[in-house]
């Protein structure tokens, strides 16, 4: 604001210093404190206070506002009063925030040395009354601005002719189609409102000029109000003529202009009601983000004070909160009716032109018009033609009794220069019909709605980007695993966003153990999640090495070192093993996970060590084992469940305990009945992660080991004892492709054994698992193998015949292992 408005002439008008034509323009900006944050040359030479005295002061300290110093009172070095004759606010109904329409007046101040023209007045001069014009512009935006002021002085600006006082100014926001300063100003506005090219500038002016009442201009960035001289030049030709008026009753004379005066009044009420109505109507809307309720609310606010119908229809992506592809709209682009609200007899509107119905329009109609020219279109009186035309688009629906021979504004909501949609407006035939006024009080009216609107689908895409950004980060876990069943819930934050750094996961492992884990990364937003996904891909990583717990998370504290300092985690990790019935686990700075006893239903947090968190460098990290029962349940979670605002965390964990502990159907139930507990309480800010594990365990005579030589011989071995053990466990249809399998595994492990250890187990759970590890380092690969090559096809028959095979690095070797699904039981 502050380049280029020390002071603005404009051409047209002669001024006090002889230069006719060149008036100085004070330029004032009122931030939203009230005080003064811009102070022109004008402001200086009109007001007579510095700019180094008049920032940062009150502006209502400085500018002309009513309830001011008596005449004859010059002690004080600045005096005003608002010349009140009933035809508007004062200043200082927009200096305190009361206006938020442009407003325009006048005043008298008294202003000592003052200058004219950078030089000083005579004294006498310096200290007399002083007529101003003033205008008032709220500035609506992201910046401490909040008002811009104009002011000029009268006098500077006042011709006579025949004794009618004719000043015409704006500033430059003439009532005459020949005011001599457009082009002028047109060039000049740029520069005293932010964000304006000088085509919009020349067309603002253009629109002034020909309607003669007030416009709310949007330009991309932000909303930019402008208004003509509705208040100031009429005030004083209403003056002149009661003046004249009442000399003519005096003598007895015709009062002729009494008819044009009210015109003139009621023009002016008409212009006010608008920018009420307006500002009204913007108070209404956009009480929520919303997009149901918003679009509610557009249509109620209108019916019936602007119009008797008001039917809303939105592109298909806005209503589906997706983005979609820029450029105009064309005749295949389907518009959804959102909202139809009337003031006919109830449901009279409902069967014809039903909400949710989608539909395209021809390019002959004026709704196309509007929709691709993003401009209203105005139909005074839909005619008997027009209306059988925009009928013929409901199929077997008449739709000519609600619409012809009534007055129809089709105006477009459009914001970020996209058509989002638009707004059909219809008056009953006996209202009067649609004006050049109401046109463009319906384009603004329509500018608010679509903002408001489009900040509702944005929102909505965002909230839809959020949520597909953290399922994609979150595992899909299987709710069965080997001797242990999971149930895991994911709740984002409510006050701080819908994505953050919380994260669960399950890893298989080998010897039908399950690693589980949990982790929180400080924060959120995208950084968080970003943050979040690369430590869960790591611990994946991490886990299907087989590394110990306290190794892992030694490994994963490098790794967010070398990711940055910038973040901190927290982890839980623990590795259950069904056959041993023991837990595994190491914490990093993590809430202690809770045991559910299933032999008496007693519940405890397990006493870990807590240690530092991940990212913190140099901590060592400490495991312990903890033995378990079939039907135990682990319950490990973030913090933010049981972490309140305001209240002690031990609480939360208290409450965490004794929900755990609660009988439950399911684990889904189980799960259910945690979140109700500590989600119900209130002052939730943090996102959630539990997981839930029920340790099955699994039975001695359910799992077959044996130890196998490093020598081909053992392959035939391997083969019988299988199938052997197979039958004894009634899975004798399994027998043939276990073996078959069984026999490429063990061959590869004897080929490349570098000691005595291979290892066959077999494992009955929900699903057959067999396992082969060796001493091997190395991971075998799955190879294209052709018709004269010797190797190769092992691995691939396991990939055809098993349901999931796998291979991975232990602490000794590796493992390779594949599933076979289990037959179904026969039904009795």
């Amino acid at each position: 604001m502050d380049r280029g408005t020390e002071t603005r002439m404009l051409p047209g008008h002669p001024a006090e210093d002889g230069a006719a034509g060149r008036i100085p323009l004070a330029v004032v900006v009122v931030d939203r404190d009230g005080l003064v944050s811009h102070w022109s040359r004008g402001a200086r030479i009109l007001f007579g206070t510095s700019r180094e005295d008049a920032i940062g002061r009150s502006a209502v300290d400085l500018l002309p506002v009513s309830g001011a110093l008596p005449e004859d009172d010059e002690t004080a070095p600045y005096g005003a009063y608002a010349m009140d004759d009933g035809l508007g606010p004062g200043l200082e109904s927009s200096l305190d925030g009361r206006l938020s329409y442009p407003a325009a007046g006048r005043a008298r101040l008294t202003a000592p040395d003052r200058e004219r023209g950078g030089a000083r007045l005579p004294s006498a001069e310096r200290r007399g009354r002083v007529d101003v014009l003033w205008w008032a512009y709220p500035l609506v935006g992201p910046g401490p601005e909040r008002l811009l002021v104009l002011a000029a002085d009268a006098i500077a600006l006042r011709q006579a002719d025949d004794g009618a006082v004719t000043e015409r100014i704006a500033p430059g926001f003439a009532l005459h189609t020949d005011f001599p300063g457009a082009e002028e100003l047109a060039r000049r506005l740029p520069e005293i409102l932010p964000s304006m090219s000088v085509g919009e500038s020349a067309r603002i002016v253009a629109q002034i000029l020909e309607l003669g009442y007030p416009i709310l201009e949007f330009s991309q960035n932000d909303r930019v109000p402008v208004t003509p001289d509705w208040g100031v030049a009429r005030r004083a030709e209403r003056k002149a003529r009661r003046e004249r008026a009442a000399r003519a009753a005096a003598v007895g004379e015709p009062m002729q202009d009494d008819l044009q005066d009210e015109g003139e009044d009621l023009e002016y009420v008409a212009v006010r009601e608008r920018l009420e109505f307006l500002n009204e109507v913007s108070g209404k809307i956009g009480t929520s983000l919303d997009l149901s309720r918003t679009i509610i609310e557009v249509s109620k606010a209108v019916v019936p004070r602007f119009t008797d119908v008001a039917g809303t229809y939105l592109r298909e992506q806005v209503v589906a909160g997706e983005g979609f592809p820029d450029g105009v709209p064309d005749t295949t682009t389907m518009w959804h009716r959102v909202a139809v609200e009337h003031t006919d007899e109830p449901g009279r509107w409902d069967d014809v032109v039903p909400v949710g119905e989608a539909m395209p329009f021809p390019a002959f109609t004026p709704f196309f018009q509007c929709m691709t020219s993003g401009e209203p279109v105005l139909v005074p009186r839909i005619s008997e033609e027009m209306g059988h035309a925009v009928a013929a688009q409901f199929d077997k629906r008449d739709i000519r009794p609600l619409i012809n021979h009534r007055s129809m504004l089709v105006v477009p909501l459009k914001a970020r220069n996209v058509v989002l949609g638009f707004m059909i407006l219809l008056r009953h035939p006996e209202r009067v019909e649609f004006n050049d006024m109401d046109r463009v009080t319906g384009a603004e009216l329509a500018a608010r709605a679509a903002l408001v609107l489009d900040n509702a689908r944005m929102y909505t895409y965002q909230e839809n980007v959020a949520e597909t950004l953290q399922d994609s980060m979150l595992p899909h876990i299987a709710p069965r695993t080997a001797g242990c069943d999971i149930a895991t819930r994911y709740l984002p934050g409510t006050l701080r966003g819908r994505i953050g750094g919380d994260w669960f996961d399950s890893v298989k492992l080998p010897g039908a153990r399950t690693a589980l884990v949990v982790g929180d990364v400080m924060g959120h937003g995208l950084n968080s999640a970003a943050m979040m996904g690369q430590l869960r891909t790591a611990v994946q990583t991490m886990a299907a090495l087989d590394l110990p717990p306290t190794q892992l998370l030694r490994n994963l504290d490098d790794l967010a070192q070398r990711l940055g300092d910038s973040y901190l985690a927290t982890c839980l990790y623990a590795v259950y093993d069904p056959i041993a019935s023991e837990l595994h686990l190491a914490n990093a700075g993590h809430i202690p996970p809770v045991i559910v006893r299933a032999d008496d239903g007693r519940s405890e947090l397990l006493d870990l060590p807590t240690g530092a968190p991940i990212g913190v460098g140099g901590v060592p990290f400490e495991s312990v084992r903890v033995p378990v029962a079939p039907g135990d349940r682990l319950v490990m979670c973030t913090d933010g469940l049981v972490e309140m605002r305001g209240e002690d965390i031990g609480v939360g964990l208290a409450t965490l305990c004794e929900s755990a502990a609660h009988p439950a159907a399911s684990m889904d139930d189980a799960c259910d009945t945690i979140i109700h507990a500590l989600n119900t309480r209130g002052g939730r800010k943090d996102d959630v992660a539990l997981l839930m594990a029920r340790l099955n365990g699994i039975e001695p005579e359910d799992v077959a080991m044996w130890r196998l030589a490093p020598e081909p011989v053992e392959v035939g071995r391997a083969r019988t004892v299988v199938r052997e053990q197979l039958h004894e466990w009634g899975l004798g249809s399994l027998a043939y492709n276990a073996e078959l399998m069984v026999s490429e595994l063990v061959t590869n492990a004897v080929r490349h054994a570098h000691g005595r250890r291979v290892e066959l187990r077999l494992v009955r759970g929900d699903t057959l698992l067999c396992e082969v590890d060796d001493d091997d380092h190395n991971l075998p690969t799955l190879l294209h193998a052709g018709p004269g090559d010797e190797f190769g096809r092992g691995l691939r028959v396991v990939s055809t015949l098993a349901r999931e095979w796998g291979t991975s690095r232990t602490s000794a070797g590796k493992t390779t292992w594949f599933e076979l699904t289990l037959p179904r039981a026969p039904r009795r």
